[in-house]
């Protein structure tokens, strides 16, 4: 690996480790191997190349959800089957969330991060549309990640930040897929 590759994974690291906001360049450095001059030339600033290992993470958060799941696409058995996976990797997941309610609380004071992140949203949206009805990445449209996009990235929110709060109050995967049906049927007499 070069620097470059050493600096994300040791950014990575402190991101885990440490969270965004208290990771500095030196905890970087000392990480990586790398020297401090090199976070600029290769990525900018410290908070860029901690955006660009964020991004990283949860592109590794998303592949570890593998492709088995139960149910076909869009059924409630595919719904409680891809958020018993979510749920069954909450502990190895808890520093990635806590680093992702760290930048969403502080990414209106850093315009570069937030506007890195608002663009990584649809490649999220792609995964979490396609893993709860089947449908390939590249069939989805716009539409799709507007709509079913947002609304399952909700979802995923709301319940990675019950767990951080309160991990024995938080919704199992069963409580959610009841609590989804519920909802849907309320929306019959719509």
């Amino acid at each position: 690996m070069g620097h470059r590759e050493d600096l994300l994974e040791g950014a990575k690291q402190c991101l885990v480790e440490k969270g965004f906001v208290r990771t500095t360049a030196r905890d970087i450095v000392n990480a990586s191997g790398a020297n401090l001059a090199s976070i600029g030339y290769h990525y900018g600033s410290k908070d860029a190349l901690l955006t660009q290992a964020f991004i990283a993470l949860m592109e590794e958060w998303g592949e570890s959800q593998g492709p088995a799941r139960a149910g076909e696409g869009g059924s409630p058995e595919r719904f409680r089957s891809v958020w018993q996976g979510f749920l069954a990797r909450e502990k190895q997941s808890r520093p990635l969330w806590a680093a992702s309610m760290e930048v969403a609380l502080h990414g209106e004071r850093l315009p570069e991060l937030r506007a890195l992140l608002a663009a990584s949203q649809t490649e999220g949206r792609k995964g979490l549309v396609s893993m709860f009805t089947g449908v390939p990445e590249d069939e989805l449209g716009e539409d799709d990640l507007r709509t079913l996009g947002a609304f399952y990235q909700a979802l995923l929110n709301g319940l990675m930040l019950q767990w951080l709060f309160d991990p024995a109050s938080a919704a199992s995967a069963e409580d959610f897929t009841e609590g989804m049906r519920r909802a849907a049927e309320g929306f019959k007499g719509a």
